[in-house]
Parts: C-alpha cells; sequence; structure tokens
C-alpha cells in the first residue's frame, strides 16, 4: 500500500522507536497548533481565530506552555480580548445569579464541594472555563483521525501491521483509545487477531519498563556503583510516560527566534 499524505505521520511516528507513537503523533500536533496560535503566521490577528480563542480560551497546561513559548506580545492581544469577552458574560452570570435558601443546620455543616456536580449557574459557567481549550481541541480532534488511519493501516498495509508488532506499545491512555475504537470499527474476527497482537505487545512493554524502573534504583545500592545501567538511565521519564503520556523531561517549546 503506497503512503498518502495523511498516512505519513503515523508512519514517522511508528518508526520513531518511541514508548509511544500516539504520544508521539500528540507532541507533534501539539507543537503545530502552538506555532499556528502564536508562531511566525500570526494566525491570532485572524478575526475567525480570535474569535474562537476569545470564546473558548486555554486550559491551564496551555496557558503556562503558552508563556513559555515567548511571544509576549501575541498572548498579550488573545487575552485582551479575551478578557473582554468573559468580563461580558460575568456580569451576565452575575446578573442571573439567584442564591438558594440556607438550610437552617448550614452552620454546623463542613465545606463540602461537588465541582463535577455545580449547583449555580455561575459554578457552572466557571466549570465550563476550565473545560475548554483552543489548542486541546485543536489537536485532539485531528488525534481521533489519526486513531481511524491506524486501523486503515492495520487493515490494508502490511509494513504497517510489522511496525506495530514490533513497536514499544503504547501508553496506557492510548492503550485504552486503542481498545475503545477497536471495539467500534473492528469486526469479531478482526478483534480477536488485533488484541493477540495488542494485549502481549503491551503487557510485554509494561515488565520492561517495569525491569528497567527496578535497575535503575537498583544502581543507587552502592553494591552496583560500578555495574552498568543498562537500559535505565532514562527510566524515569520513560516510566511517567508510559503510565501518564506525555514527555515529562522534554524542555518547554519555544518560538523560532
Amino acid at each position: 500500500m503506497k503512503e498518502k499524505i495523511y498516512t505519513i505521520p503515523l508512519m514517522d511516528a511508528f518508526r520513531a522507536d518511541d514508548e509511544c507513537p500516539f504520544c508521539f503523533i500528540e507532541k507533534n500536533l501539539e507543537q503545530h497548533a502552538m506555532d499556528f496560535v502564536l508562531g511566525s503566521g500570526a494566525s491570532y490577528m485572524e478575526d475567525d481565530v480570535r474569535a474562537e480563542t476569545d470564546k473558548l480560551g486555554f486550559c491551564h497546561e496551555h496557558y503556562k506552555k503558552m508563556f513559555d513559548y515567548g511571544n509576549r506580545l501575541g498572548c498579550g492581544l488573545i487575552l485582551t480580548t479575551h478578557f473582554k469577552k468573559k468580563n461580558e458574560e460575568l456580569k451576565q452570570q452575575i446578573k442571573m445569579f439567584s442564591p438558594g435558601k440556607a438550610s437552617m443546620l448550614g452552620h454546623f455543616k463542613k465545606a463540602k464541594l461537588d465541582s463535577d456536580n455545580p449547583k449555580t449557574n455561575i459554578g457552572s459557567w466557571v466549570k465550563e472555563q476550565s473545560q475548554n481549550c483552543y489548542i486541546c481541541d485543536y489537536y485532539k480532534n485531528t488525534y481521533v483521525r489519526y486513531l481511524d488511519t491506524f486501523f486503515e493501516l492495520y487493515r490494508k498495509n502490511p509494513e504497517f501491521t510489522d511496525l506495530f508488532k514490533n513497536s514499544k506499545g503504547f501508553c496506557l491512555s492510548h492503550f485504552g483509545d486503542l481498545v475503545e475504537t477497536a471495539e467500534s470499527l473492528l469486526s469479531d474476527k478482526e478483534k480477536s487477531s488485533f488484541y493477540e497482537i495488542l494485549f502481549p505487545l503491551m503487557t510485554d512493554n509494561m515488565q520492561r519498563v517495569t525491569d528497567d524502573l527496578e535497575w535503575f534504583c537498583d544502581k543507587f545500592d552502592y553494591r552496583n556503583k560500578d555495574a552498568d545501567w543498562k537500559n535505565s538511565r532514562d527510566a524515569i521519564q520513560r516510566g511517567m510516560q508510559k503510565t501518564g503520556s506525555g514527555y515529562p523531561a522534554d524542555p518547554p517549546y519555544k518560538a523560532d527566534r
């Protein structure tokens, strides 16, 4: 099967010898989103983009990454119009707010916050703000399409199937996504053969990382001070990626100077 433009990034991700090809894909998509939002193309000056960033804002993780990226003017312009929109929404939410009737025993109760189920319009509005992020939406929507591409290649491309079989598996989050997607896309026969590859791949590679972590810790025993580190020098960051996704040891992604 000849590679197509939309299959090349996924093939490259599996050739990268990463702990999780989908972490590799997501990192590239996220960096592309950062470049799109704050890079030299100045997309934040376009009305349609600014309308979306004004509406959605960004999650706390991407505010930090935007700050580290380095385009202070771009951040300032985005935040200015975003704040103007949120100020109007805030005034409207306060105008709509009506305090609930206090319980007679309220003075004797301890604070109890159920942030997943807010009881006021303001609580619901604030929760919505924390769940919206322009950059998250930008790359996660594309990530879902790569899940479809994964199964297309798995069905039709023997070279990709070999790359998949010989990969280092996936982080737990993306492993879960693959299983959930397989359940909806594959036939019963396809599921059987797919899981025969995926499940041993995951258990073997989770054990590999476990062994690396154990040896990393054992190396701090004075009796092992002269022993070889084997594959354990970067076991901490690989272990964090395997269980939590992402690249904890990577430096901040910055704008090209």
